[in-house]
């Protein structure tokens, strides 16, 4: 074997007994249910016995994942670095496993906008949770306050803003393509025009 290959079975065999163990199975729990020997579990986890593809097809379905996932190589890129506008306050990391979603810190420092002209709707769902301060979520007709530590989700298609009250606040929020687009400074449209105003746009960062 290579030193590739050693390396993916010996992972392999870590993924088997962290899934059996994430599941709050014995060893006799799980081979009654891949229909394998105790020992013989053992044996493959302890990397002491090579695994057939039957058996790893049959552990796999009894882990409730697919052989797929259970084989796949480890991704070498675990850490990445956000790129940040300081002058609003705002920080985003993309998520390279679906570079469709990015998740932003932002500083919020203004209330919410006024009037319903200043609420934007679009597809998807939006999920954020306060850092510090208090948020103010306009959803609607629904004026709700989110306090530190809490969160918030909800469908896009209603029209939203976000703002703070009684002082800046911070956020952490996921969005999809859709809410990006929309909201974070820097972007653009699909015809590489500039994203009009965006209703969740923080204000510059307070000292």
């Amino acid at each position: 074997m290579t030193q590739d290959s050693d390396a993916l079975d010996s992972l392999v065999r870590k993924r088997i007994r962290a899934l059996r163990s994430a599941h709050g199975w014995s060893l006799d729990d799980l081979a009654a249910r891949c229909h394998l020997s105790p020992s013989t579990l053992s044996r493959i986890e302890t990397g002491h016995r090579r695994i057939a593809l039957d058996q790893l097809t049959a552990i796999a379905r009894a882990l409730g994942t697919s052989l797929d996932q259970l084989v796949e190589t480890a991704d070498d890129d675990v850490v990445s670095n956000p790129s940040h506008h300081a002058a609003r306050g705002l920080t985003q990391w993309t998520l390279r496993e679906d570079p469709g979603v990015t998740v932003a810190r932002m500083r919020l420092t203004d209330p919410p906008p006024d009037g319903p002209a200043a609420l934007k709707a679009h597809p998807g769902r939006e999920w954020f949770t306060v850092l510090s301060g208090t948020v103010v979520l306009l959803l609607g007709e629904r004026r709700l306050r989110v306090e530190q530590g809490q969160a918030a989700e909800f469908p896009t298609m209603v029209p939203h803003a976000v703002g703070a009250v009684g002082g800046p606040a911070e956020i952490i929020g996921i969005f999809d393509r859709e809410g990006r687009r929309t909201h974070l400074p820097g972007r653009t449209s699909d015809r590489g025009a500039p994203a009009g105003p965006a209703a969740h746009r923080p204000g510059p960062a307070s000292a």
